[in-house]
């Protein structure tokens, strides 16, 4: 069975190709290792742009066009709409109930949005709480493992709290004591000593290597130990992490190589900024948008010499040139040898020749947008199965099960 991925994106529309390298490339590529779960977040994106509801459904479909033109395959991915699952909400209800505010707050991005996007009203409960709606989309699926960059990694530690919490509240029988107590009390002294000294160490701490010396002596325990069950061994690792029961699963972040592609203004690329090649762009838009890239400073005019690690250009090049049109941009720049439209050529046709196959695959669907819905009504069911049995479990655990 593979072990299961979960992601998601805000509907912005048609994507660029900061999208496709930051993202839909390990996407796709992580569909074929992976039990891939891919989710439209239209209720984050209501968490920043709660006003704009014109053109939310357009939105959505435009995303959805791009990931399957990217490679994104129903057949081997669940791709599916996080408002037509309530289960999202009570889940992020439900959660909230125990997490501590503060966890919250400190959330690096928070505060990072607020700064951003100043021209915005964010004093809103949906902004604060975004993060732990983040946490029950991955908890939902139970997912094993969140594809996500450096910068986002406090994203999956949240979840991992939010879940080790919750387990620690709900996971524990009434009579959890007794029984972790019973089963320490089928180990040798000495182990049943080391033990506790890891679990201390690692609540204490956070040390990954108390808890993988704890994790190993609960193995070996029910390897050697006669009596020792496997109800045993779960109730000693969960009392080890100072959690119960694993009703939810703790995920871990899989980080992906991440592509920040500039825009042609030579900032990040985004549409918000009005500086992004989209991945359908028609060839003539292309051209036409990096031919008018900004370049090094330096070279005012077609003489003077350039240096490539100052010219956003570069940052193309590095992504779709090879080492021989490397050595060409290099050469040229550095001696006045070519200039900017020279060397903003292979790009231009590097570019084209891979959207080519994703203009291809999107037309067949803006053509046929009901085969999109359709896709998207059958991911969203999948997802649906799953959604459901979680919230079975989670609420048998806090006692709603009535």
């Amino acid at each position: 069975m593979k072990a299961r991925v979960l992601s998601g994106m805000r509907p912005t529309g048609a994507l660029h190709l900061g999208h496709y390298h930051g993202a839909l490339k390990n996407w796709v590529r992580l569909q074929a290792e992976y039990d891939c779960f891919y989710f439209v977040a239209d209720w984050h994106a209501l968490t920043t742009h709660y006003e704009q509801r014109e053109v939310m459904e357009r939105y959505v479909y435009d995303m959805v066009i791009d990931w399957i033109a990217a490679g994104v395959d129903p057949e081997q991915s669940t791709i599916f709409i996080q408002s037509r699952l309530p289960e999202h909400a009570e889940l992020f209800t439900l959660l909230a109930m125990g997490t501590p505010l503060g966890w919250l707050e400190r959330v690096p991005t928070y505060k990072d949005q607020i700064e951003k996007l100043k021209d915005r009203d964010l004093a809103t409960y949906g902004f604060l709480g975004y993060p732990l709606l983040q946490a029950a989309d991955i908890l939902m699926y139970k997912a094993s493992f969140v594809p996500v960059g450096e910068d986002q990694s406090s994203h999956v530690e949240l979840t991992r709290e939010v879940a080790r919490r919750f387990n620690s509240l709900y996971g524990r029988a009434s009579d959890s004591e007794t029984l972790i107590a019973a089963a320490l009390a089928k180990l040798a002294k000495d182990d049943a000593r080391y033990f506790e000294k890891q679990r201390k160490a690692f609540g204490e701490t956070g040390s990954l290597e108390a808890l993988a010396k704890g994790e190993g002596m609960v193995r070996k325990a029910a390897a050697n130990v006669a009596g020792f069950t496997t109800d045993d061994a779960e109730l000693l690792l969960g009392h080890l992490k100072g959690s119960g029961k694993s009703i939810l699963t703790e995920p871990k972040a899989l980080h992906t190589e991440v592509l920040r592609l500039p825009g042609v203004d030579g900032a990040k690329m985004s549409k918000s900024y009005g500086n992004a090649v989209l991945m359908r762009d028609e060839p003539a838009e292309v051209t036409k948008k990096v031919r008018g890239m900004v370049t090094d400073p330096a070279r005012a005019r077609r003489t003077d010499p350039g240096d490539p690690a100052k010219c956003p250009v570069w940052q193309f090049h590095k992504l779709y040139s090879d080492e021989a049109t490397q050595d060409w941009v290099v050469k040229g720049c550095t001696s006045a040898g070519i200039g900017c439209l020279d060397c903003k050529q292979p790009v231009i046709d590097a570019i084209i020749q891979e959207q080519t196959p994703w203009r291809d695959r999107a037309e067949n669907y803006l053509a046929n947008p009901k085969q999109v819905h359709w896709i998207v009504e059958m991911g969203t069911e999948r997802a649906r199965t799953v959604a459901r049995q979680t919230m079975k479990d989670v609420r048998e655990a806090m006692g709603l099960a009535y």
